[in-house]
């Protein structure tokens, strides 16, 4: 499975991993089919590190899963946040998952083992990430403008247009 994350300054597409973390997957797609994420803000954007997302109250305060409140971590060995745009489910520490998601900007290992892994961008890595990293924050890394996550298109097949 794959989705389309459209915002406003352009898509980033995102093969999710169901497979390997079958619960966290469910939790995002059909957090994704419901409409939640459409218009939440781009709460947190650390250049180098991460770029947040998911809260519908905009502040990195809110959002739950699709059972109500939380969801227990599906760490994986085989997942790691080595490269540029792997996606994880954001927490506030052990099985604390909501609906709150991040991307990284760089390999950060470190976040190994603390972070379920739900994908990989497949594209917009380059672009629209690129553009994301480049806007001015304020001091608690909000950009300025803000961003928001327009909507989220859901693909069956992850090489789908």
């Amino acid at each position: 499975m794959s989705v389309t994350l459209h915002t406003d300054l352009g898509d980033i597409k995102i093969e999710v991993f169901c497979e390997a973390v079958p619960k966290a997957a469910e939790n995002f797609l059909a957090l994704c089919a419901s409409g939640y994420y459409d218009n939440c803000k781009i709460h947190r954007n650390i250049k180098g590190f991460i770029l947040q997302m998911g809260d519908p109250t905009g502040t990195g305060k809110g959002g739950e899963s699709i059972w109500g409140g939380t969801f227990e971590d599906e760490i994986k060995p085989t997942l790691r946040h080595n490269a540029r745009g792997i996606v994880s489910m954001a927490n506030s520490g052990p099985n604390t998952n909501g609906s709150q998601f991040f991307i990284t900007y760089d390999k950060h290992t470190h976040l190994d083992g603390k972070y379920t892994i739900i994908g990989k961008v497949i594209y917009g890595a380059d672009t629209t990430l690129s553009e994301i990293e480049a806007v001015e924050v304020d001091k608690k890394n909000r950009p300025k403008d803000p961003i928001y996550l327009k909507s989220v298109t859901i693909h069956a097949n992850p090489l789908a247009g």
